[in-house]
């Protein structure tokens, strides 16, 4: 000691702070290339995120080292040993301040691993956390280095609140909106929405605090301010996918020039339909009826009541649909004539299919309605089309 001591001051400090810096750096070795190393295959191996978190931590020892130890070395001035001493420290109170961030990311990982965390996202929350880490820490740095109390730096905050609030306008907003959709579940990951005005129609991927991310069909990303849905309107698909059931609402507009009563010989020739078989007969026997009792036998035949082939079409569209093995018998299912406009008449099927895949439902809908267009002539209906080049060839023909 007394050696060293003898030495000139310069190569004091010299020996000193690479004395102070080996010890630093060996301690930085031991903690990350050697501990960390043997705790890794005890860590989370499904992320990384855990191991930086650690990393960040195991920072703080060598730092402190230097912190306490930069004092013992000789030769420095009293201004460069608070400089440094103040420099470890505000990089102590970062890497804890990282270290804390990286641990809330990796809780936020194990979370989303559980079946729940679609229907209760934590993020936005976690965000908000780091977002009050992040702001003690940098109130805390920045006291550090510049020599003074944290609270002096607080008590200064009363004078720029209203600043604050407009730089964390879109955070508070984003904060209360998240609430409200967590709270009502208004939204999950993995639910389809629709919201035209921010040209969205897809499935949520992402919910964090401030944004919702979601895949449009198109396979684009459109990111939407989580306040915009709750202060917007936006359709919400997953009632649709959770019933098991998805709507066909569709439908064929006929021409109402074909529209007329059936002749007895027209009737008989649809009795070739099975499914119509029994609505034949029952129309046919009440008709009888009610004409039998209400009409005198000097009225004329107008007066009696007849079977139509639009009513006839819309009790074969109502039995075909209940046939059909794919459409459900637990939701609505009907078929009814819409207000007839200038394009004709509308008859609408509503009802439900058995699935909710996008493919097979479209499939199944396509299915019935290729069958529906192609089975009205044999009622002698005609589908209201507008006229074409080939319509207007065949009248400057004819």
């Amino acid at each position: 000691m007394a050696i060293f001591t003898a030495q000139p001051i310069w190569l004091q400090t010299i020996v000193g702070a690479a004395g102070l810096v080996v010890a630093a750096l060996v301690v930085n070795f031991i903690l990350k290339d050697v501990i960390l190393r043997l705790a890794a295959p005890y860590l989370d191996g499904k992320t990384k995120t855990i191991d930086a978190s650690a990393t960040w931590f195991a920072t703080v020892a060598p730092l402190l080292i230097v912190s306490n130890g930069i004092g013992w070395v000789p030769g420095l001035s009293e201004v460069a040993v608070t400089i440094i001493a103040n420099v470890t420290q505000a990089l102590i109170v970062l890497s804890i301040a990282m270290g804390i961030v990286r641990a809330l990311t990796y809780a936020n990982e194990v979370y989303e691993r559980r079946p729940q965390s679609k229907n209760r996202p934590i993020k936005g929350y976690l965000q908000v956390i780091k977002i009050i880490v992040l702001c003690g820490a940098a109130i805390i740095l920045i006291s550090i280095l510049i020599n003074e109390s944290p609270f002096l730096l607080l008590s200064g905050l009363g004078a720029i609140t209203a600043v604050l609030l407009l730089v964390f306008k879109d955070t508070i907003l984003s904060l209360v909106a998240s609430v409200q959709l967590t709270t009502n579940d208004m939204l999950r990951v993995g639910d389809w929405i629709e919201m035209p005005g921010m040209n969205a129609d897809g499935d949520v991927i992402d919910i964090s605090l401030h944004t919702v991310k979601v895949q449009n069909f198109d396979k684009t990303i459109t990111t939407i301010p989580t306040h915009r849905l709750v202060s917007d309107s936006f359709r919400n698909w997953r009632g649709m996918s959770e019933s098991g059931g998805r709507r066909i609402k569709r439908s064929l507009v006929i021409d109402q020039n074909s529209v007329r009563f059936l002749s007895d010989d027209e009737v008989i020739s649809l009795k070739k339909f099975n499914i119509l078989k029994d609505y034949l007969a029952n129309a046919r026997d009440a008709l009888a009826k009610w004409n039998e009792s209400e009409l005198a036998k000097d009225d004329a035949p107008v007066n009696a009541r007849r079977l139509t082939n639009i009513g006839t079409l819309r009790a074969y569209i109502a039995a075909y649909i209940k046939w059909h093995p794919r459409i459900s018998e637990n939701f609505t299912l009907l078929v009814r004539q819409l207000p007839p406009g200038p394009q004709g008449l509308p008859i609408e099927i509503y009802c439900f299919t058995d699935t909710t895949d996008w493919n097979t439902y479209e499939g199944i809908q396509s299915d019935i309605f290729d069958h529906l267009i192609a089975i009205v002539p044999e009622f002698k209906l005609s589908l209201f089309q507008e006229p074409s080049g080939h319509d207007l060839q065949q009248i400057v023909r004819s």
